[in-house]
């Protein structure tokens, strides 16, 4: 009678089986895109406005302080609201805003902006730029960061 045990339970074997079965499972997989990168923590000033340049001196700014918080400042005013970021989607939602006097080109600025920040659909971060692309518009809204 043979009391050898059965080679599937040597200890050896069972390290090379659980290997072969990864990459089995692997196999033929596509890859899959790298994660966008985090937003929380990072603050970025707006340099246009989709197909349009922002006002010389601008102070339309974006930060992300939390997770699932947003804040900057318009171009006059100071807003501030929720984010939802998830896999390279990001929309605005319970947006509120300071309402102090602001007129002319900047008051415009400002409405197109946070405007803009409503109908955002995605995101993405080239470098020191973040690019956010908007329903209707042709262009992103792109910012440059100005804090990691």
């Amino acid at each position: 009678m043979n009391t050898a045990p059965h080679p599937l339970f040597r200890p050896l074997a069972w390290p090379g089986l659980l290997l072969a079965v990864s990459l089995a499972a692997c196999a033929g997989q596509p890859a899959t895109a790298p994660a966008p990168a985090s937003l929380t923590g990072t603050e970025w000033r707006l340099e246009a406005l989709g197909d349009s340049a922002v006002m010389e001196r601008s102070q339309a700014t974006l930060a992300f302080p939390e997770t699932d918080q947003v804040a900057g400042n318009g171009s006059c005013n100071r807003f501030f609201g929720s984010v939802r970021i998830t896999q390279g989607q990001i929309g605005f939602d319970q947006m509120g805003s300071t309402k102090m006097a602001c007129m002319g080109p900047a008051n415009e600025q400002e409405a197109r902006y946070l405007a803009a920040l409503q109908k955002a659909e995605r995101y993405e971060v080239q470098g020191r730029t973040l690019l956010i692309h908007v329903q209707g518009m042709a262009q992103p809204l792109r910012f440059v960061q100005t804090r990691p």
